[in-house]
C-alpha cells in the first residue's frame, strides 16, 4: 500500500482528500490556491492524474471534472489512486482568460522555475509535486479563439503505451500529435510520463456533448485500468486520424458552414461558404481533402487566412 504526499500532506491508503498543490499571490496579496483531489485506495495500482483549466477560458474540462467529483470515484476506487486538479490556473480562471497576467500561455512555462514568473511557479510545481506521483494522465482543452473543437484525444503514434490508453479512455477520434516545446504534455513525457490531451468544444462556453464523452472517457479508463468496478465497460469505436489539415479563408465576409461536427467530407465537396458583407459576392469553400471535421471556426466573420475548418485524414 503506498502513501501519497503532495506540499507536505499526506494521503494515506483508503483515504481521500482535498489539497493545496501549492498558493499564490495576487497583486492585491491575496493568495489563489491550486486546489486537488486525491483518493488513494487500500490496494496498490497505477496512479492516474485528471488535469483541467491550463487555461483560464476553458472552461469544458472544469465542468467534465466537476461532475467527475459529483460521481463519487473515491467511495468506488478499487486500487491505485486518482488525482483530480479541476483548475490548475486559478488565477486566469478568474480573470476568464487564456493567459496569465503578465500575458504568458501557462503551457509554455514547462518545466519551470521555483523563482520564476507566476507561471514557472505553476509549472514547477506540477512537475516537482504532482507529476513524479503518477503513471498517466489526462490534460482537458477546448478550443481558442472561438475554434470549436469535436472530442478528440491527442498523443504521439510512435509511442504504442499512450496510443492504447488513448484507446482505453475512448473518444470519437484519436489524432496523432507531435509535441510542443515547453508544453505540459512534452515536459511529462521527458519523465517517462504520459499525458493525453483531450480535446473538446469552445472557450468560455459549456458544451454538453465535450462534457458527457470526457465523463465518459475517464470512467472508462479506469475501468479499463481495473481501478473502478468494470461490470458495464461501455465500449468505444474510435477513428484514428493519422494527420489533420485546416481549411483556410481565400476571401473576407461572412462564414458559415454547411456540415456539422464530426462529419466525413470528400476532396471537392462544398462544405461552407463565404459571402461579401453587401450580398454581391459568393465564395464556396471546398474541401481539400478526405476526412472528418474536428473542428469548427464559430465567428461568422472571417478575414483573408483565417482558420475555418479543420478536417482529420484517417
Amino acid at each position: 500500500m503506498r502513501t501519497l504526499e503532495i506540499n507536505g500532506t499526506i494521503v494515506k491508503p483508503g483515504k481521500a482528500q482535498w489539497l493545496n498543490v501549492n498558493t499564490y499571490s495576487l497583486t492585491v496579496g491575496a493568495e489563489v490556491a491550486m486546489p486537488a483531489y486525491v483518493i488513494n485506495a487500500k490496494a496498490d495500482g497505477p496512479v492516474v492524474l485528471f488535469t483541467a483549466g491550463m487555461h483560464g477560458d476553458e472552461i469544458n474540462g472544469i465542468e467534465t471534472l466537476r461532475q467527475l467529483l459529483q460521481k463519487k470515484v473515491a467511495q468506488h476506487l478499487q486500487r491505485g489512486a486518482v488525482i483530480i486538479i479541476p483548475v490548475v490556473n486559478t488565477i486566469s480562471f478568474m480573470y476568464k482568460s487564456r493567459a496569465l497576467p503578465d500575458g504568458k500561455d501557462l503551457n509554455r512555462c514547462f518545466p519551470g522555475a521555483k523563482n520564476g514568473s507566476l507561471g514557472a511557479r505553476i509549472a514547477y510545481d506540477m512537475m516537482q509535486k504532482i507529476l513524479p506521483l503518477i503513471d498517466v494522465g489526462v490534460d482537458f482543452h477546448t478550443g481558442g479563439a472561438q475554434i470549436n473543437n469535436y472530442p478528440h484525444l491527442r498523443c504521439k503514434f510512435d509511442e504504442h503505451a499512450s496510443v492504447d490508453l488513448a484507446k482505453q479512455f475512448g473518444a470519437p477520434f484519436l489524432v496523432n500529435s507531435e509535441y510542443r516545446e515547453k508544453s505540459f504534455r512534452k515536459e511529462a513525457a521527458r519523465l517517462g510520463k504520459t499525458i493525453l490531451v483531450y480535446e473538446a468544444g469552445e472557450s468560455l462556453r459549456l458544451n454538453k456533448l465535450a462534457i458527457k464523452t470526457g465523463l465518459e472517457g475517464c470512467e472508462r479508463l479506469l475501468k479499463n485500468l481495473d481501478m473502478l468496478p468494470h461490470d458495464a465497460i461501455e465500449p468505444y469505436e474510435t477513428a484514428v486520424l493519422q494527420t489533420t489539415t485546416w481549411l483556410r479563408a481565400k476571401n473576407a465576409g461572412l462564414f458559415r458552414t454547411y456540415k456539422k461536427h464530426g462529419d466525413y467530407v470528400t476532396i471537392n465537396e462544398k462544405i461552407a461558404a463565404v459571402t461579401d458583407t453587401y450580398g454581391k459576392e459568393y465564395f464556396a469553400v471546398l474541401s481539400t481533402v478526405n476526412g472528418y471535421i474536428i473542428g469548427v471556426n464559430n465567428s461568422p466573420v472571417v478575414n483573408v487566412g483565417d482558420a475555418l475548418l479543420h478536417v482529420g485524414c484517417v
